[in-house]
């Protein structure tokens, strides 16, 4: 091998498999289609081996181009850390973070707290993405992942941020017409509003109560993937939901929904999630601690 791999070309590289096609590639970076397949033309000639399988619609990484892009990752997450532990002594953090969550805990709770973060710390670079579906933090290249429920993945470090729980409610409205369970098991025979999120086994809830864990087969005419449309039509009368009291306290307080059956919850609190190779990088580790007291004071 003549020529060494440039780390701007191994970055695009990773920009192209996370992507998953140049067009992507080029929009996100604002270059053309032509640059971004010329940088990967010369990255695979620096290594003579095909990296990527080609079609018109999207790419995939061949054999050799998985190997690379595993060392990639490493390479590129070493040199930013590296660049972290020389400026130890800088007055803030700085660079690209990119963070996802679940949207509706995005919209309401960690998009203002990251606009009071980058206030704080302007030399950040925050991107942040509302995903109601599992994420591999790795593959997409997340720094980190707010979630809201368990954290099961054993490559990753985790730590608690915030205490949250899920409680059971409806509308007056749906009330006066069904009646109030008066019991987990009766939930079987109401109108509950079924939604599909990152952490909800579908079909079923699992509460805590007096008598430890409980589950019990759920079912209704309408499910979402969306929490705050759930939340909407339980307001409106639908029927049950189970939706966390950050969400759902606001419209118990106002009496649009009526708490059901308080001796049950699901705990489900809020977590800060990396990938373990990350977990001494400044700037998350700033981001985590900023969110985990503005969370506190939210809460």
């Amino acid at each position: 091998m003549n020529n060494k791999p440039l780390l701007d070309d191994l970055q695009l590289f990773c920009t192209v498999v996370r992507k998953g096609g140049f067009a992507a590639t080029a929009r996100e970076l604002g270059v053309s289609n032509a640059y971004v397949s010329k940088r990967i033309a010369l990255l695979e000639a620096s290594l003579q081996t095909r990296l990527l399988h080609r079609t018109t619609r999207r790419v995939s990484l061949t054999e050799q181009g998985d190997i690379v892009h595993q060392w990639a990752q490493r390479i590129l997450e070493d040199v930013e850390q590296m660049g972290e532990a020389v400026s130890s002594a800088r007055a803030e953090p700085g660079g690209l973070l990119r963070i996802c969550t679940s949207s509706g805990f995005g919209r309401n709770r960690v998009g203002p707290a990251l606009s009071a973060l980058a206030q704080r710390y302007p030399a950040l670079e925050i991107e942040l993405e509302l995903l109601d579906r599992p994420v591999n933090l790795i593959d997409e290249g997340f720094h980190l992942d707010i979630r809201i429920g368990a954290v099961t993945e054993p490559n990753v470090i985790s730590r608690r941020i915030a205490r949250n729980r899920r409680v059971l409610c409806a509308a007056p409205a749906y009330l006066a017409g069904h009646g109030a369970p008066q019991t987990l098991a009766e939930l079987a025979g109401h109108r509950c509003i079924v939604i599909r999120e990152r952490d909800f086994q579908f079909g079923q809830w699992t509460l805590h109560g007096p008598h430890g864990a409980e589950a019990v087969r759920i079912g209704g005419p309408l499910s979402a993937n969306n929490g705050e449309i759930v939340h909407q039509w339980a307001i409106a009368g639908h029927g049950i939901i189970l939706r966390s009291l950050w969400d759902v306290g606001p419209s118990i307080e106002r009496g649009d929904l009526v708490h059901l059956l308080p001796d049950y919850a699901q705990d489900v609190d809020v977590w800060a999630v990396t990938p373990s190779r990350l977990s001494t990088s400044a700037k998350v580790r700033v981001c985590v601690e900023f969110l985990e007291e503005w969370l506190g004071q939210a809460a």
